[in-house]
């Protein structure tokens, strides 16, 4: 009787740290796994597609973490850092610059403007402090606006990208067969008849996280971590609140610059005008789904997260709609009708979550 009762209060312990929503969720995503084969989906091609889109999600993941660590909550203002990384990535393109050299080109071009953009943001956000996710949100939302402008004016030349027919303006979407398409994806991966393992992307994505780390355990970091904690005692013990907090928002803009590189390099193209808008969701959604909250991240949460989020997005349509057509035995389409309800239902759903409190 005894053992019982120490066997359920451990069970109810293990699954209070790992957290009932995520336990339920995580059931979801095996269940998925489990029925695929039997509707008629291969077990590994699901499994790798997950694994495909945690590698090329994971560092705008990444990019909330500073920002939460220092108490300016969930970066919506991601777009800012996206856009930087577009600005990158088409002037490198521009300059001729092809292959992996594109890649590093384009991480050294959208440098200067992420950091002038997060600086930038970081200012503004100190001068409205507690309202931080609500003003980042118009802040993210007019930038891509400002730049569907800017995507036509700006004096590119390059034919790969510009319009034929008007011989100026930027293309919506832009190929980077020959540039840097699938670079990281590609380098050293495991390929098998059903699987194809972004070897590349997730060390890549594990050095930025370990550099994250590794600098949360530096004295600015521990400082960074004592004004999310508490800006009033970080203060009575010298640390430069709002120096820190900017250079937390500059951070998380250059770490959204190279996400979006990143993102980019995997499926093969980059989109321009409205495609940033609503880029940012997703991202505070699996930090949140991971454990995170407005003031406490880790980079367990990002990793879980991201897995779990990207996960059910990709499992979903293909599952359901199988699922479905066996049930109906009618040759239905709906993947993705049910894309849209999963993912915005995971959305929503992190977003009710933001005052969870995790271990």
């Amino acid at each position: 009787m005894g053992e019982t009762l120490i066997s359920k209060s451990t069970l109810q312990k293990a699954v209070q740290s790992f957290g009932l929503p995520r336990l339920i969720i995580a059931g979801f995503l095996l269940s998925l796994f489990i029925t695929a084969p039997f509707v008629g989906s291969n077990f590994f091609t699901q499994l790798s597609n997950t694994i495909n889109r945690f590698g090329w999600n994971a560092v705008l993941v990444l990019a909330m973490v500073p920002m939460v660590h220092s108490g300016c909550g969930l970066n919506f203002g991601l777009p800012l850092g996206i856009i930087s990384g577009l600005l990158g990535a088409t002037l490198s393109i521009e300059m001729g610059f092809t292959g992996f050299a594109s890649f590093v080109m384009a991480v050294v071009f959208c440098t200067p403007f992420a950091l002038v953009l997060g600086l930038g943001y970081g200012w503004l956000l100190n001068k409205i402090k507690g309202g931080e996710m609500m003003i980042a949100t118009y802040v993210g939302f007019s930038s891509v606006s400002f730049m569907c402008m800017m995507w036509l004016l700006l004096p590119y030349k390059s034919p790969t990208m510009i319009w034929g027919y008007a011989g100026k303006g930027l293309r919506t979407t832009i190929s980077l067969e020959g540039f840097y398409s699938g670079v990281l994806s590609n380098f050293l991966a495991i390929r098998t008849p059903h699987m194809l393992i972004p070897t590349g992307a997730i060390l890549f994505f594990a050095l930025l996280a370990f550099g994250m780390w590794a600098f949360l355990h530096t004295k600015t970091g521990t400082a960074m971590t004592a004004v999310g904690s508490n800006a009033t005692f970080a203060r009575a013990a010298g640390i430069n609140v709002d120096k820190i907090r900017i250079l937390s928002v500059g951070m998380s803009t250059w770490l959204g610059a190279v996400g979006i590189l990143v993102y980019q390099q995997g499926f093969g193209w980059m989109q321009l005008y409205m495609a940033p808008f609503n880029m940012a969701l997703p991202a505070v959604s699996a930090i949140l789904i991971g454990g995170a909250t407005v003031n406490k991240a880790s980079i367990i949460n990002v990793v879980l997260g991201t897995f779990l989020f990207q996960g059910i997005v990709t499992m979903t349509p293909t599952v359901i709609n199988n699922l479905m057509m066996v049930i109906t035995g009618q040759g239905l389409d709906i993947s993705e009708v049910i894309r849209v309800i999963a993912s915005n239902g995971m959305i929503l759903y992190a977003l009710t979550r933001k005052s969870e409190v995790t271990r």
